[in-house]
């Protein structure tokens, strides 16, 4: 019998060991920290052996096969011990695809895949496809095909989960952007983060599709060192093109195959140009598995967006208060502050992955009247913003945060939730902070 053992005793871990225990392995589950009460219970009841708060050497290096969590890096002296004993380390989503024969759509990039993912799914169940959605979103992509194995999966993918694939070959790959995220765990090294996402591709063949943003300087950079072999499917919101989607007077053209799709971008629910690129996706990803057009314009219309994405929350007296905590990068702010329309109180900071945050400071001057940090280490944002809005207040918590900007903020204004880092240090995660955010604002 093959011993798995696994790392990371979260919703991929968990989710690799119920699999795991199903095709046959001797199943061993190791977690540095504590397991959550939800996931013992179901490790108990599969009757799944499991450490909690340390990592047993001995009981980890006769593996022979590692799974190990994303949220753990290459670098952890443990990890770098399993590779030296020539033990395979791979990530989940490697290890669920080896059982599943579902066609997969599998979604990574710097920004826009979360939305990218729900919009793709949404368009494939509507139109009555047996479709599941797992991945970096929702429950873990092994404990689906262990469970209920669908026909075809959306799979949501971080880089950190393809640093762990070998032989993953989705039918459909989709690269959103790349742009510099999660710098410390690529040595600062942007070529390693950019390979990465190229991973996504890279056992791709002919019969394979690639799509891509190709007004993207980087993925086409990355085109050029990385040669994918599948059919490459561009989108661009710049230039008309001949294969692909583009926009022709404030609508979305794609061309696949003779017939030509056409979407008026009035009509979609999600606004934003970095949407439409979303959108764009979506529709040539449904398209290849022949969904029909009729099907794909309705379900545009009728999507309801990502929760902590730009999730409109309510209005207090006349202020708009806005929900964007999964913008934990400087680009994915980037995109919040480009769709304000509205004077904005800016709620921000968290723990900096190495951020730059120059490339705001455009937009920071155009629509922000007053800052308002949320974060242990405030320094750097204070040493660029400070000259360039009249206030900025620092915080310690959700509740404070919305408060003081609401004394900010004046009937007409809209108050923005969009940290353009990590929430470890005052939150679990950004769903965590995103739901703290809405607590605070309902209770005004």
């Amino acid at each position: 019998m093959k011993r798995l053992v696994i790392l990371g005793g979260g919703e991929s871990g968990v989710g690799t060991a119920i699999l795991g225990k199903k095709k046959g392995f001797d199943v061993f589950v190791s977690d540095k920290g504590k397991i959550k009460e939800k996931y013992k219970e179901v490790l108990l009841h599969h009757k799944i052996n499991f450490e909690e708060e340390r990592h047993t050497e001995s009981s980890i290096l006769n593996a022979d096969l590692v799974m190990k969590s994303p949220g753990i890096p290459e670098k952890v002296a443990l990890v770098e011990k399993l590779v030296e004993n020539q033990i395979p380390v791979i990530s989940e989503i490697e290890f669920a695809s080896r059982y599943t024969e579902a066609t997969l759509i599998g979604i990574t990039g710097s920004n826009g895949k979360t939305t990218t993912t729900m919009l793709t799914h949404h368009l494939l169940k509507e139109a009555g496809v047996n479709a599941g959605i797992a991945g970096n979103i929702g429950d873990s992509f092994a404990q689906h095909v262990a469970e209920k194995d669908a026909k075809n999966y959306v799979l949501e993918i971080s880089s950190f989960q393809l640093d762990g694939v070998v032989n993953f070959k989705p039918h459909i790959a989709i690269i959103t952007n790349v742009t510099p995220d999660h710098m410390d765990r690529y040595n600062y090294d942007f070529n390693k983060y950019l390979a990465s996402k190229f991973k996504i591709t890279m056992n791709q063949d002919g019969s394979n599709f690639l799509i891509y943003d190709a007004d993207d300087e980087v993925i086409n950079h990355g085109l050029q060192t990385h040669l994918p072999y599948a059919k490459l499917v561009p989108f661009s919101i710049e230039k008309e093109l001949e294969y692909g989607a583009f926009l022709r007077e404030d609508k979305i053209i794609t061309r696949l195959n003779t017939e030509e799709f056409s979407m008026s971008i009035s009509k979609l629910t999600l606004q934003g140009k970095h949407n439409v690129k979303n959108t764009m996706a979506a529709t040539l990803a449904a398209q290849l598995l022949n969904v029909r057009s009729q099907s794909i314009k309705d379900s545009l219309t009728n999507f309801e967006g990502a929760e902590h994405r730009l999730e409109n929350v309510q209005k207090v007296n006349g202020v708009q208060f806005i929900n964007d905590s999964k913008a934990t990068n400087v680009n994915a702010t980037f995109y919040a502050l480009e769709c304000m329309e509205k004077p904005t109180v800016w709620i921000v900071g968290g723990v900096d992955k190495g951020n730059d945050y120059g490339d705001l400071l455009p937009l920071v001057r155009e629509k922000v009247k007053a800052i308002v940090c949320l974060g242990e280490d405030n320094e750097k944002l204070k040493q660029v913003f400070s000259n360039v809005v009249e206030m900025m207040i620092e915080t310690a918590g959700a509740e404070e945060a919305v408060k003081v900007a609401y004394k900010l903020s004046q009937k007409g204004d809209a108050v923005l939730l969009s940290p353009a880092c990590a929430s470890f240090d005052l939150f679990e995660n950004y769903e965590d902070r995103g739901r703290q955010f809405k607590k605070a604002v309902r209770s005004l």
